[in-house]
């Protein structure tokens, strides 16, 4: 089922994130922990594509496990290193696979790439997309605004030039601040933009998370979430727990607030998943 459509059909949405394993070794122990995660029946799970591409030879394969497991998949996609030739090749094995969903995205340019770029900008790999026909396309969008961008209004027109080459939904980086999100939207709202947009949510799990996710984020760590890593980052246990409230409550307020889908960063952690899961058991 197309993503949008999965929306529309009920109240509350929610969606877990899982990354292909980097070498063939890990191939099995990443796929037992999707396969949990797969048997948690999220409305649907986003598979990435690693950085320039990194893990793209697994995305494929992967979500095509996750159809076969009765899970709708979202296939990332970006373009930055790639040639039109490569996208073409990999949407013809997209639809091979009976893939509908993909999250269309620009990406990082790999460190020491000389080569000429095809895509320069997300919107056009949605165009190619839209011409190629047959996907139900999601964007990238940032609450705090991206971090190329010289204001969150330029990001937003830039946002907008997406949605009009053809994205059908987006899908946000993961903030901390659900007022940021509520006040990103209010700015997407003004500008014209009526597709959903996904709250993305990424539960902090470990102290040792907490640097790395800045640096991807770019969005402020809120000093009620800063005072849980001083009390509780040394303390595994109690620190996985307090996380996966911490986002829960975030989940919670975003559905309370007429928001009916989440995206959750979950990542390869079934554990994470499950307990969130759970936490929304009757909400869902």
């Amino acid at each position: 089922m197309k993503i949008t459509d999965i929306i529309k059909s009920k109240r509350a949405v929610l969606s877990f994130e899982v990354v292909p394993p980097k070498t063939d070794d890990k191939f099995e122990s990443v796929s037992n922990a999707i396969d949990e995660i797969a048997a948690l029946r999220p409305d649907f799970m986003s598979v990435t594509y690693g950085a320039g591409g990194g893990t793209s030879a697994y995305t494929v394969a992967i979500s095509a496990r996750i159809k076969a497991l009765g899970v709708d998949p979202v296939a990332h996609l970006s373009c930055i290193s790639s040639t039109k030739a490569d996208v073409r090749e990999k949407l013809a094995q997209l639809r091979a696979a009976g893939i509908e969903n993909i999250l269309a995205l620009r990406g990082d340019i790999p460190e020491g790439f000389a080569g000429n770029l095809e895509y320069g900008y997300a919107s056009e790999l949605v165009e190619e997309i839209k011409t190629f026909g047959g996907f139900c396309i999601g964007g990238a969008c940032y609450p705090e605004g991206h971090p190329e961008s010289d204001t969150i209004y330029s990001d937003i027109e830039h946002l907008k030039r997406k949605v009009e080459a053809g994205c059908d939904y987006l899908t946000t980086q993961m903030f901390f601040d659900n007022d940021l999100f509520y006040g990103f939207l209010a700015k997407v709202y003004s500008a014209g933009i009526t597709v959903p947009v996904i709250p993305g949510i990424m539960p902090i799990t470990r102290a040792a998370q907490v640097k790395r996710t800045l640096q991807l984020s770019g969005s402020p760590m809120p000093a009620k979430f800063r005072r849980i890593v001083d009390r509780f980052g040394n303390d595994p246990a109690a620190m996985r727990q307090a996380g996966v409230a911490y986002a829960t409550e975030q989940i919670i307020d975003l559905y309370a607030n007429g928001i009916c889908a989440v995206h959750v960063y979950s990542m390869n952690k079934p554990e994470v998943a499950r307990a969130i899961r759970a936490n929304l058991s009757d909400i869902l």
